[in-house]
């Protein structure tokens, strides 16, 4: 069998495959979270979250919002350096992010097993 009659086999075969492959996956919430920066914030987005007096104080201030505080939580960075310290209740972590206006902020977390609570939000 010549080489073109093989390569014309091999993809109308992966075509196939493809095609069934987005029709068993199409409308699933599946998601591929392999690198530790998306586990933890996918971790964080999954549980109830809680504001502290300190981060509501914050908050009241107008120069950060919860619209930025949940965009952190998705396409921040986690500072590993400085993150996943166990503390009392839980791991604290540090999320660096931006706001809508493209300042730079930081958020301190409390990863407890059951909630996630704002500690502080700072400037950077």
């Amino acid at each position: 069998m010549k080489f073109y009659v093989r390569l014309a086999y091999y993809l109308a075969g992966f075509m196939l495959g493809m095609f069934f492959l987005m029709m068993v996956l199409n409308g699933k919430d599946s998601g591929c979270s392999y690198f530790p920066n998306a586990r933890v914030l996918k971790d964080m987005r999954n549980k109830p979250f809680y504001y502290s007096d300190q981060a509501k104080l914050i908050l009241l201030e107008k120069w950060v919002d919860t619209a930025d505080v949940r965009r952190t939580l998705t396409f921040g960075d986690v500072d590993f350096d400085n993150s996943n310290v166990k503390v009392k209740g839980g791991k604290k972590y540090i999320i660096e992010g931006k706001t809508v206006l493209n300042q730079k902020i930081s958020l301190e977390l409390l990863n407890a097993s059951d909630k996630v609570l704002l500690v502080d939000i700072k400037k950077l």
